[in-house]
């Protein structure tokens, strides 16, 4: 089917997965883009039978989709339409422009999308349709359309080739594709294919994942209809069943991004999340890893920066003095002094008798507080002379000092270390089991993606190379925390030591 198209590979894989298995699919892109073409492939692959086209207009009417009616059905009081050649009688459609149908006809397609039947007048008829394929350059913005873009389970945006294959698009030959009808599926292969697709569970990795995307994509306001999810699960099954697997594994899953979103930006968002999820086992959190290691890492930290006060054999805390020497004093004072000289406060009715802990000489009380000619000062009713106010140590300025206390790095319980060191090993199992099963995923990529039908070449490379970026996460995760190990391991082994004594020529104040 992608024969002599460029840049196609994913479009026509999920045309065609989506006929498989009943469902219809939606190319949205600028015109001149491959999306017809895409459908006339589509067609080749199935027998021969009617294929029908159509650009939709605003003003298109019913006749045009579904047939004129037929006049001599009218002369008889019966309202039936020709169908022949018209889409109630195809087997492929390519239906150009689909959200501009208007509602004369949007009923009676959306009956024969999802139900496959047609009222053809007083009578419900089947159809042979296996598959539309629905073009549009925009997305429906009219909530009348919401229904019919809910009928299209893959959704593929088509873009155009790009700089780096242009030359290979000018030199592209034309080739006319007719597969032999050998080489085409028949309805009863369809169905035998649907019927065989039914039998297949899911993994169990493929149940997680689809119980934790479908609360995240909540989180993130996408919505999924009900009728999707299963439309979706049926997709799925039909993708394992034609590649031969007995079950649908986490690999199949990364169909889902083609499968869950409304607008392209939402595609982007759930191809992420899958990308972290699918290959690296479900233990792989990458942000809760980085904030556990980050947490050992502050713990360690702050282990190895604590400080403890020393004690003295009796038990109490010391400090040290200005000189240098323990003490028990938490604080010191001092007569404070300026030049060799004794500093003094002012007399009491002064706001600030320290005058800002500069104090004052006697030169300096006497020149502004006392009389020149007696040396004396009106002092609490009563006069002072100055060398009375001199002598009394209370009028003395004081400097007081807060001694630093004596810290040591803090020796820790060896069970609290124990304990430390027994889970951060933990941890580092946990991770050393996490890379196994990331190793074990990107070893499996070829062996599970080599000859997958449905998953193409670059999917793989991609996956390949997110595995690749995951096991360099983890490895570094094992650095980080091995380090941690390895400081905690350090710890233990230091010898205890008991409470430090004073040496001889400390002192006691």
């Amino acid at each position: 089917m992608q024969s002599g198209l460029i840049e196609r590979e994913t479009a026509t894989r999920l045309t065609l997965l989506a006929a498989l298995s009943g469902e219809h699919s939606l190319l949205i892109g600028p015109p001149g883009t491959a999306k017809s073409v895409l459908a006339r492939r589509l067609h080749l692959a199935f027998e021969p039978g009617h294929y029908f086209e159509r650009l939709l207009t605003r003003f298109s009417v019913p006749e045009e989709l579904f047939g004129p009616l037929s006049i001599k059905a009218l002369e008889n009081d019966r309202y039936q339409r020709l169908t022949e050649r018209y889409l109630p009688t195809a087997n492929i459609a390519f239906l150009d422009e689909v959200f501009k149908a208007n509602s004369a006809i949007l009923n009676t397609l959306l009956t024969l999308l999802n139900e496959g039947e047609f009222d053809n007048g007083d009578c419900r008829v089947k159809v042979p349709l296996i598959a539309v394929v629905g073009a549009s350059n925009e997305l429906p913005a009219d909530d009348d359309l919401q229904a019919l873009y809910d009928r299209f389970i893959c959704r593929y945006n088509v873009q155009a080739v790009s700089d780096d294959n242009f030359v290979a698009l000018l030199e592209l030959d034309e080739e006319n594709i007719e597969p032999a009808d050998s080489d085409r599926l028949s309805h009863a292969e369809v169905d035998a294919i649907q019927t065989g697709a039914q039998a297949l569970p899911l993994s169990a990795d493929a149940l997680t994942l689809l119980k934790a995307l479908r609360p995240y994509l909540a989180t993130q306001n996408i919505v999924v209809s009900d009728r999707r999810w299963r439309k979706v699960l049926k997709l799925l099954k039909v993708a394992a069943h034609t590649n031969a697997q007995s079950e649908v594994s986490l690999w199949d899953c990364c169909l889902l991004e083609h499968c869950l979103w409304n607008t392209p930006a939402e595609q982007d968002v759930i191809q992420q999340w899958l990308s972290r999820q699918i290959g690296a086992g479900s233990g792989f959190k990458t942000e809760r890893l980085e904030k556990l290691i980050a947490t050992w890492e502050s713990t360690l930290k702050a282990d190895q920066s604590s400080q403890t006060q020393i004690r003295n054999q009796q038990g109490q805390d010391l400090y040290l003095s200005r000189d240098g020497i323990q003490t028990t004093a938490g604080s010191e004072q001092e007569w404070a002094r300026r030049d060799g000289l004794a500093l003094y406060l002012s007399p009491p009715d002064q706001d600030d008798r320290s005058n800002g802990q500069r104090g004052y000489t006697e030169r300096e009380l006497t020149e502004n507080f006392f009389d020149q000619h007696y040396q004396q000062c009106h002092i609490d009713g009563h006069w002072q002379h100055i060398d009375q106010y001199l002598a009394e140590p209370a009028n003395r300025l004081i400097h007081h000092h807060q001694n630093s206390p004596c810290m040591e790095a803090t020796r820790h319980p060896a069970s609290l270390i124990r304990g430390r060191l027994e889970e951060s090993q933990k941890l580092a199992s946990d991770i050393e089991v996490l890379q196994q099963s990331v190793e074990q995923g990107y070893d499996a990529i070829e062996r599970a993606l080599g000859q997958h039908l449905w998953i193409s070449a670059a999917y793989i490379a991609s996956a390949r190379q997110t595995l690749s970026d995951k096991l360099q996460q983890v490895s570094a995760f094992k650095q980080r925390l091995q380090l941690v190990v390895d400081a905690y391991q350090h710890l233990a082994d230091k010898p205890k030591s008991s409470t430090r004594p004073l040496s001889s020529s400390s002192k006691i104040a």
